[in-house]
């Protein structure tokens, strides 16, 4: 079973902004709202805990100011750091749906009760999320969408699909 992770990736520093080491950051999570009422961030792969002094939109960006980052150039240090938060802290997700950490080790199985492997990865191609289920060195990519993915059980660790022809 795939452990849960401890943090979830919000964004990435891009770079300094203005004089006084506010960070822009690239928006990396489907809640774009929520750096609105940040109060703590963890960044890099150490995962350093840095408390937010403010953070705002700035078009399709977010502008963070971190204590303890007062320049441009303690600001520039943390260029192309992910910006993470607490897992306990994520977003509550409505009914149905799921964050994506949440399908890897998940076995897949094919409606008509066939085993084809487990989800190591999830692609995002642009159009929809592809799985890549790993059955020993066999590798199977499946699209998630409506006509393919028909249930996702968290509880049995399992997703079922509709075999569609060409998948493997």
């Amino acid at each position: 079973m795939a452990e849960s992770p401890k943090y979830l990736i919000i964004g990435r520093v891009l770079k300094p902004w203005g004089v006084r080491g506010e960070i822009k950051i690239e928006i990396l999570t489907e809640f774009p709202e929520r750096f609105a009422s940040l109060h703590q961030v963890f960044l890099g792969d150490d995962a350093k805990l840095f408390s937010v002094d403010r953070a705002r939109r700035h078009g399709k960006s977010a502008l963070l100011k971190l204590k303890g980052i007062d320049s441009p150039e303690d600001a520039d240090e943390l260029r192309d750091q992910l910006v993470q938060v607490a897992l306990e802290d994520a977003v509550k997700l409505p009914p149905g749906k799921l964050y994506l950490y949440q399908l890897i080790g998940l076995r897949v199985v094919t409606t008509e009760g066939d085993a084809l492997g487990e989800i190591t990865d999830v692609l995002d191609t642009g159009a929809n999320d592809v799985y890549v289920v790993q059955d020993g060195a066999r590798e199977i990519l499946i699209p998630a969408i409506e006509d393919v993915v028909k249930e996702i059980n968290l509880e049995r660790r399992e997703v079922k699909i509709k075999m569609m022809a060409g998948l493997i």
